[in-house]
């Protein structure tokens, strides 16, 4: 333990811990056997970080998380398995995130900058990306891949192996079974259905408008005239076929193993 951390007496700090200068650590939180903590992180009191699990510079881990416990899985027999996490995110109180299993590659990742709001859960060998937002008890079950900007709404559940793709947008109370498209909206109102792109929202995010019309026509090629999911590909391309937007959509289409949400 480095003794540039600050470290408050009732904390419990692991002997075979990490801790980088200008960590701090509140009452009664806990840190594990091998957890690595980079530089200003922050234990607010009663957080409990688990390991092997390495974190880089300035996460916030709020009261009554628990981050790098073991991954909730019946085949799980004490395997040294890990948890990798960049910089900046903010885990708030009663999140959970499970560390991997040796079945699933052994690793959950989670990159920087990412929001988990109360009561979120990222399941073991997961790969969140960086920029997300979990609302409120979003949940992620195991071997799901979240890329960067996504939002998972409150109270949502993502199934295990799907893909959440480039600021995909899941609205609340919403179930998901299939791979979410880049750049799309998807809601659990009367069924999990896609509403095509999410224009107010990469607006926000410094889309340009050309950007975002090339999107939404996109989307209607693929969600309203009446061609199937292939003719809807090959018309993209013709038409649209010098935006990097839409070639990505396309390149995430043809590899989704699970089917895409329509």
């Amino acid at each position: 333990m480095n003794v540039a951390a600050k470290v408050d007496s009732r904390a419990v700090i692991s002997e075979r811990a990490r801790l980088a200068p200008g960590v701090q650590v509140g009452a009664y939180a806990v840190v594990g056997d091998d957890v690595e903590l980079g530089d200003h992180c922050v234990l607010h009191p009663h957080a409990v970080v688990g390991g092997p699990a390495r974190f880089g510079s300035a996460n916030i881990f709020h009261s009554f998380c628990s981050i790098g416990g073991d991954p909730q899985d019946l085949t799980y027999r004490g395997e040294r398995t890990f948890l990798e996490v960049g910089d900046g995110n903010d885990f708030r109180e009663s999140v959970t995130v499970n560390r991997g299993t040796a079945k699933g590659g052994g690793t959950t990742r989670i990159g920087s900058g990412n929001l988990f709001m109360t009561g979120a859960h990222v399941a073991h060998d997961c790969t969140v990306g960086s920029h997300t937002v979990f609302a409120n008890a979003a949940t992620l079950a195991g071997h799901v891949h979240v890329e960067d900007y996504a939002t998972i709404g409150a109270f949502s559940a993502v199934h295990q192996f799907c893909r959440v793709g480039r600021y995909g947008y899941i609205g609340g109370f919403t179930v998901v079974t299939q791979d979410v498209a880049p750049f799309s909206r998807v809601v659990g109102e009367r069924g999990t259905r896609c509403l095509g792109s999410n224009p107010i929202g990469l607006e926000r995010r410094g889309f340009s408008r050309e950007r975002v019309s090339a999107i939404e026509r996109a989307y209607r090629l693929l969600l309203r005239s009446k061609l199937n999911t292939s003719q809807a590909i090959e018309r993209m391309r013709a038409e649209l076929g010098d935006s990097a937007d839409v070639a990505e959509l396309i390149a995430f289409i043809e590899s989704s193993e699970r089917g895409l949400t329509k």
